[in-house]
């Protein structure tokens, strides 16, 4: 398609949100440009922003910031800037494929389909930006392979079991102790497949859904409180002691479920591993524009070479006490998927023999994405 066809479809596009905007817009004497361009932007499906020379941010949906495109009103992204350059040299739409860091504690991407236009009207110098988030798409792909990769990998054992269990109560008709016995381990095996398949659902869930695509203010407090409610029973039965820290109006940028079910998992891993009658802490702190939550045990510790792996999906450290407490091996990858995705990382402390620390590090909430 030509640039002139680009631009014909770009104008009418943009004329009937202008129409809609201003039919919104209380019509006072007093009305500015700024407001219509204002409800434009909240009207348009993509994360938009108008761009003033210097790469100084006039205007930003609330989509665009959650992104993590804007930083101090200032445009974010080599990539980006140089779009929103070459768009300012010509009255021509340019569009491009973009990948952009979630945040600058993650290993993770975006993939952006950006387009960028100059518009005088707007200010000297000013581009209107529009940005389609394309992540999605990508991660139903992932979704889709990595269930059926997960399924036949780590479904075959407890459903062997449960086939091998069976035969023997069939054998076993005429020793009801016996019967009683492999009945017992039946049961075990079921509920830990259902386990297992809860979280290979959970995770594949967690990977069809952005947090940061419809993200919204959390409270880390609010998640303290759900996943100390959730790990609660756990703790008294061990009588292990679970010491939190105050939150202090910690805020981010996301989705609270799935940060409060990373934060869970942690503790009940902290629980799992640790002797009974002893504690498990939790510490919240920021540093500038990071906030780091970290999670304390008195457990076995891990050693160096499996703390290179403990994010893998199905990894064990130890297969045998993972049977034990019930563990499927997918609850740290769970827990790494979902930092990831909010933007942040996680690290890990620990000696064996002495007991974990893992921290969770996120970016906080701006002062303009609190006020939104």
């Amino acid at each position: 398609m030509s640039n002139s066809r680009h631009r014909a479809i770009y104008d009418g596009y943009m004329a009937r949100l202008f129409g809609r905007a201003v039919e919104q817009v209380p019509a006072t004497p007093d009305l500015r440009l700024a407001a219509v361009v204002s409800r434009i932007l909240s009207l348009v499906p993509e994360s938009a922003l108008i761009i003033a020379p210097g790469e100084k941010v006039l205007l930003a949906s609330a989509s665009a910031r959650a992104l993590g495109i804007v930083r101090d009103e200032k445009l974010m992204g080599e990539e980006l800037v140089a779009l929103v350059r070459h768009a300012r040299k010509g009255f021509e739409l340019v569009e491009s494929r973009v990948e952009f860091k979630r945040g600058r504690l993650s290993s993770g991407t975006f993939e952006l389909l950006v387009r960028a236009l100059l518009i005088p009207e707007l200010g000297s110098g000013s581009v209107l930006v529009l940005i389609a988030d394309e992540s999605e798409s990508r991660l139903v792909d992932e979704v889709r392979r990595d269930f059926v990769a997960n399924i036949s990998h780590e479904l075959k054992t407890p459903i062997g079991a449960l086939s091998i269990l069976a035969e023997a109560v069939v054998e076993a008709s005429d020793d009801p102790a016996a019967v009683k016995r492999f009945a017992e381990r039946m049961g075990t095996e079921a509920v830990r497949l259902g386990d297992l398949v809860q979280e290979i659902i959970d995770l594949s869930r967690l990977q069809s859904q952005d947090p940061l695509a419809h993200a919204s203010l959390v409270q880390l407090e609010n998640v303290m409180n759900m996943a100390l409610d959730r790990t609660k029973l756990s703790a008294e039965k061990r009588d292990i002691t679970v010491v939190p820290s105050s939150a202090g109006g910690l805020a981010v940028m996301g989705n609270q479920e799935q940060l409060t079910t990373a934060l869970t998992n942690l503790i009940n891993n902290a629980i799992a591993y640790s002797p009974d009658h002893t504690s498990v802490g939790i510490g919240i702190e920021s540093q500038a524009d990071i906030v780091e939550i970290a999670v304390s045990d008195q457990g076995i510790g891990i050693s160096e070479a499996d703390i290179e792996r403990i994010f893998e999906r199905f990894y064990r450290v130890d297969p045998a006490r993972s049977r034990a407490t019930g563990g499927t091996g997918l609850g740290l990858a769970i827990v790494k998927h979902i930092v990831t995705n909010h933007g942040g990382d996680i690290r890990v402390w620990s000696m064996e023999g002495s007991g974990s620390t893992f921290t969770l590090r996120l970016p906080l909430a701006s002062n303009s994405q609190e006020s939104e």
